[in-house]
């Protein structure tokens, strides 16, 4: 898995991500997003990598980062990390142990944690709506400046929108050529019904020349 923002800083498509995490500063300004969900319509829009991407060129500015897989079914934020998908949110979920323990590990960037999916869940519905989350974001929020959760597409399973409407705001990935208008509207009502702050929509070019943006919904 490639993290641009890393293996080539000075290329354009690392730039975008810059002006992504600017654009995203200035469109919360009003109601600053601490916790803050990334996700997509469907599956195979590149919502992982944007937002391994935004988690490095977040923590390059010396804020306190921590990266969370919230797919519980399919995992691969880790991935990007070069690290194993060891013990995780999943796990923490599973337990009953109190307070809770987060076990975060290190990226090889300085001021960002991952915190791995873990184990897969045959129920992660039932983990991510259940009291036990909303402490566990809530004991996330108190050690970073920023938490950002790598959640499943939107419009596979209900996950998300639960997720969603626990945390301060969305970023909604669309890729340009792929993702259905139709697919896109219909995320954005999911949204709405769960009482979520929809930040913005991050629209992903194939050309990686043509970068990415943040823009309004």
């Amino acid at each position: 898995m490639n993290l641009i923002t890393l293996t080539d800083p000075q290329s354009a498509a690392a730039e975008a991500y810059r002006s992504l995490r600017t654009n995203l500063y200035f469109a919360s300004l009003d109601a600053p997003a601490k916790t803050i969900v990334v996700t997509s319509p469907a599956a195979g829009e590149a919502r992982t990598s944007v937002m391994a991407n935004l988690a490095v060129v977040m923590a390059q500015t010396g804020k306190k980062v921590i990266a969370v897989e919230a797919d519980l079914r399919h995992p691969s934020l880790h991935e990007y990390f070069g690290m194993k998908n060891e013990r995780g949110l999943g796990d923490v979920l599973s337990e009953d142990d109190d307070p809770v323990q987060i076990p975060l590990y290190t990226a090889d960037i300085r001021g960002l944690s991952v915190l791995p999916g873990g184990a897969v869940h045959s129920a992660p519905l039932d983990l991510l709506s259940s009291s036990r989350m909303t402490d566990v974001i809530a004991k996330l929020t108190d050690m970073a400046d920023v938490v950002l959760f790598n959640a499943a597409p939107m419009l596979d399973v209900s996950d998300t929108a639960m997720l969603a409407s626990k945390t301060d705001g969305v970023l909604l990935v669309v890729q340009m050529g792929k993702t259905r208008r139709a697919d896109a509207q219909q995320a954005k009502d999911i949204l709405t019904r769960a009482h979520a702050r929809l930040i913005g929509v991050v629209t992903l070019n194939t050309s990686r020349s043509r970068g990415l943006g943040l823009a309004g919904y």
